[in-house]
Formats: C-alpha cells, sequence, structure tokens
C-alpha cells in the first residue's frame, strides 16, 4: 500500500462515504468516484505492477459490532478507474485486511470466520484458508520472505502466528494490552503490536514472542491504531483513530515527533519524502514532510477516507 517515487495516480477508499476515490496527485483534486458498493469498503491492497486493486466490503458495522459482514473482495482497474471483477470469500466472511505473499497470493483476515483467506489473483477466486484461532483476527502482516503470517486479535490480546508455507497456525503470543494494529520490521525480526487501551507501542521478537520494550507515545492524549514503516524503514508512523494526532518515530524508535493531523486519522501512504494520511472522521487527507516532521498541507477527499494507495 506504500509507495515512493512517481505515481499516475492516488487511490482512497472513502468509507464513511461507501465510495472509492481517485485523486490526481498533482493537484489533490478528485478526479473520479465509485460508487454503488455494498457496505462498507474498508481496506485496500494496490498492485501496481499489475494495475488493480483489491477493496474488501467488510460488512455494515466496526470490528466488534458488524451484524451484516460482508463476503466480497471487489478488483479495481486502475487504469481504466472500474470495478473489473468481485471476488466471493464465502463461506468466510467480514473481509479486512489483506497482504500479498511470496507466493503471489493475496491472503485476507475474514474476521467473523476465524481465518485468513487465500486468494488466487490469476483466477480471482478463493483457494485455501488458514484458521487463525480468534474471531478478533483484524489486521495481518507477512514476514518479507513469506515464511510467516502474523494477526492482531484485537481484544483477545494476543498474535496469532501462522506457518505460511505450511498454511498453518503455529500458535499466538500474548500482548500486555488489547490491540488495535500490527507491523513488522523488514527483516522480519520485530513485531510492532499498537495498544487499544493506552498510547503504546508494544515491540515483540518476531522468533518467540517475547516483548523487548513498550515505548510511550509522546504528545499523543489516547491509544493509537495503525503503525506503517517507511518502505525504507527510516521512520515508523502511527496514528490515533481515538483523536487528531500522527506519530513519527525513527528506525530504532528512540525518538518521536507528534503532528496534530485531521480528525480520526487511520491509514497511510508514503511517497517519496511526503506521508499521506486519511483521516476518516472529516473528510480530510493530510500530508507530512518525513525529512522536516512538520505539517505540509491538507486537502478534502470524500466524506472520509480510510485507506490510501500509489500507483
Amino acid at each position: 500500500m506504500s509507495q515512493t517515487g512517481a505515481a499516475r495516480g492516488l487511490i482512497a477508499i472513502d468509507k464513511m462515504g461507501g465510495k472509492v476515490l481517485f485523486v490526481d496527485p498533482a493537484t489533490d483534486a478528485t478526479i473520479n468516484t465509485l460508487e454503488g458498493f455494498q457496505r462498507t469498503p474498508h481496506e485496500l491492497l494496490v498492485s501496481p505492477e499489475t494495475g488493480l486493486a483489491y477493496v474488501p466490503i467488510y460488512g455494515d458495522g466496526v470490528h466488534g459490532r458488524n451484524p451484516n459482514p460482508g463476503h466480497t473482495v471487489c478488483v479495481i482497474d486502475l487504469r481504466g478507474q472500474r470495478v473489473v471483477a468481485n471476488i466471493d470469500t464465502r463461506p468466510y466472511i467480514a473481509p479486512h485486511t489483506l497482504r500479498f505473499g511470496g507466493d503471489g497470493l493475496i491472503y485476507v483476515t475474514c474476521e467473523n470466520s476465524a481465518v485468513v483467506a487465500i486468494i488466487d489473483p490469476a483466477r480471482n477466486k478463493v483457494v485455501g484458508a488458514i484458521e487463525t484461532g480468534s474471531t478478533n483476527s483484524h489486521r495481518l502482516v507477512i514476514a518479507r520472505d513469506g515464511g510467516r503470517l502474523y494477526t492482531e486479535n484485537e481484544e483477545d490480546a494476543t498474535i496469532s502466528v501462522i506457518d505460511l508455507p505450511a498454511r498453518k497456525l503455529l500458535g499466538k503470543f500474548e500482548a500486555p494490552q488489547a490491540l488495535a494494529g500490527i507491523e513488522i520490521s523488514r527483516d522480519g525480526g520485530r513485531l510492532i503490536a499498537v495498544s487499544d487501551e493506552t498510547p503504546a507501542l508494544f515491540v515483540v521478537d518476531a522468533r518467540n514472542g517475547s516483548l523487548v520494550e513498550t515505548i510511550a507515545l509522546e504528545g499523543a492524549p489516547k491509544a493509537a491504531q495503525i503503525a506503517r514503516f517507511s518502505p525504507d524503514e527510516s521512520v515508523l508512523a502511527v496514528t490515533s483513530n481515538n483523536g487528531d494526532t500522527a506519530t513519527l518515530l525513527s528506525p530504532d524508535l528512540r525518538t518521536q515527533t507528534t503532528i496534530k493531523v485531521g480528525r480520526q486519522p487511520m491509514d497511510m501512504a508514503f511517497r517519496g519524502d511526503d506521508l499521506y494520511i486519511g483521516c476518516q472522521g472529516d473528510g480530510s487527507v493530510h500530508v507530512i514532510d518525513i525529512s522536516t516532521r512538520r505539517w505540509k498541507r491538507a486537502f478534502s477527499a470524500g466524506v472520509g477516507c480510510e485507506c490510501l494507495g500509489f500507483f
């Protein structure tokens, strides 16, 4: 979902408006809007190489309160800016975070079914599933070597560990508090788990699940949610959906800068030295200059975007 360098366009998932937006990265203007989605498009996976994006339809609720879970992943042609296919995930429901594995397959948490579903993008078809051991598995990350997949299991305060080649749940790591987000270092050695109870990050040894340290988020008044390393891992960005701040941390997590953005900041996309943050609470996208750690500008996009991606 994150990308550096030049980009033809920016795709934004307007979760609150139930739409998908295309934004001109040169002018920040919304140039096309896709409508008619079932409630509610939530997350995003962009494949610039194939010119496709994948948007799961999670359901009409939120985590823990999703009475009508969805069962579709929409495939969007980025050049044509149109929906070209709908992947039915049933019997697995409430699809949320999706990521490519090293094998070229797409792995997506299906929260209400307690599995990670496996999608073959060549056939636009679910070809398998892996149990996570929790109906609170909301977000996932995959090690770069493709060996392990991890899900953060929000209220359970656990992280599920999956052997990806074997498609097998190995067990769970215990976390000190309920979780809201997860990230993994490029070398696969560190997991960054975001507390859902206090403004803090838990650094976890990805090999054995031991807690390495707890990092308090300075200047963040409430618990955060999403953490993202930049592609070169020169910065870790953390947003607080419970407030209006984003925190940028150095690679060693020793230096922090907290910046005020819009209401309910959510997911992010990197482009060169710029960090774009979708704020679902007020329909704004905020841009931060990573090199100076300063707010740069903001623009309007839909009702409230959760996810962004360059292509």
